[in-house]
């Protein structure tokens, strides 16, 4: 498969070099999401034996779950080229006619973040998803005319983290959505063997757990947390990740033992110590705690209202009981009554 980051030429961080090294190429190496990998592999399958492309895939779900990798691997199971770029890219319905025009048959082009298209671009992707033709307007004023140019038969994986916001007309046009799930303790604990493996970070099963037992149930996080773990492990330890140094490590670098890193626990707390546990307004919780509103709705709001420590009420956030219970901190008389009616 030869892969190419389309509209960006900067290099990657090491950080997101690392984690593209451990990407899964094959869907026997990707760990977890078993119910949607039997499908992908009966939609490539079928694909292959017809000699066409696959159908056109959206993937949703809280970022780092491995819609990107799985985009990459339908790909390589297609003995395809992958292309990818990401609907900000994707400024003017130009951009997108250059991207468009530049596929062959059977490539794979995908689309991050999919929901921020501007919506004159979403016009021109409609008829190159159904119908592989592209119509370009040539002039301005009375003197415009408008040409239609076909396209080889290609496939587009969308990635959104909030499929609400793809506009239904584009989502229609997509013949399988599928959502990704939060990982289980065992799924994560197997991908942090695989990618210590990779990396060749001398990893014991206790020591695995312990990372996965953190991850947030996302693969991304776990991925990060090991390599927090290994230089803490070269540093202050003998370079082998086990459980007594994965616990120490991570209590370094604030991740507590539910997986809650700083401004999570920043969160909860402003809620139960500034707002007595609330309801507050989002933009006012965002504000208190430095962070913009959609970085604490999208990145940390899915993983406490997962554990139960974050509600969403009309009149705002809500710290719950479980929320006092982890900070150490009794709820108070005012707020009792509140959280046993809920």
């Amino acid at each position: 498969m030869r892969e190419e980051g389309l509209l960006t030429s900067a290099p990657l961080p090491d950080e997101e070099i690392a984690e593209a090294g451990l990407r899964p190429r094959r869907m026997e190496d990707f760990i977890g999401q078993a119910e949607l990998k039997e499908r992908l592999a009966i939609l490539v399958e079928a694909a292959r034996a017809r000699s066409e492309s696959v159908d056109h895939v959206l993937f949703s779900g809280p970022p780092g779950l491995g819609k990107t990798s799985l985009a990459g691997i339908l790909a390589n199971e297609m003995e395809a080229s992958f292309k990818g770029t990401s609907g900000p890219a994707l400024e003017r319905p130009g951009d997108l006619a250059a991207v468009i025009t530049n596929l062959e048959k059977g490539d794979v082009l995908f689309i991050d973040e999919i929901h921020r298209l501007p919506r004159q671009v979403e016009e021109v992707l409609y008829p190159a998803m159904e119908d592989f033709h592209l119509d370009i307007v040539v002039g301005k004023g009375p003197a415009a005319r408008s040409i239609r140019l076909d396209l080889p038969p290609f496939t587009i994986v969308g990635a959104t983290t909030r499929v609400g916001r793809v506009a239904p007309p584009l989502r229609d046009r997509f013949g399988y959505v599928a959502r990704l799930d939060y990982y289980r303790p065992e799924e994560l604990a197997s991908i942090v063997v695989r990618s210590a493996d990779i990396l060749d970070v001398p990893t014991d099963t206790d020591g695995a757990n312990a990372i996965a037992l953190r991850s947030r149930g996302t693969p991304r996080i776990a991925n990060r947390l090991l390599r927090r773990v290994r230089d803490y492990a070269t540093v202050r330890s003998d370079g082998k990740v086990d459980e007594p140094t994965a616990i120490e490590a991570l209590k370094v670098f604030e991740v507590d033992d539910l997986g809650l890193d700083k401004v999570d626990r920043s969160i909860l707390a402003t809620l139960v110590h500034k707002f007595s546990g609330g309801p507050v307004g989002l933009g006012t919780l965002a504000i208190s705690v430095g962070e913009e509103p959609e970085t604490v709705e999208d990145a940390y709001e899915p993983f406490l209202l997962q554990m139960g420590m974050l509600k969403r009420t009309p009149r705002g956030r809500v710290a719950t009981r479980l929320a006092y219970q982890h900070l150490g901190v009794d709820v108070p008389a005012s707020s009792q009554q509140t959280l046993l009616d809920d």
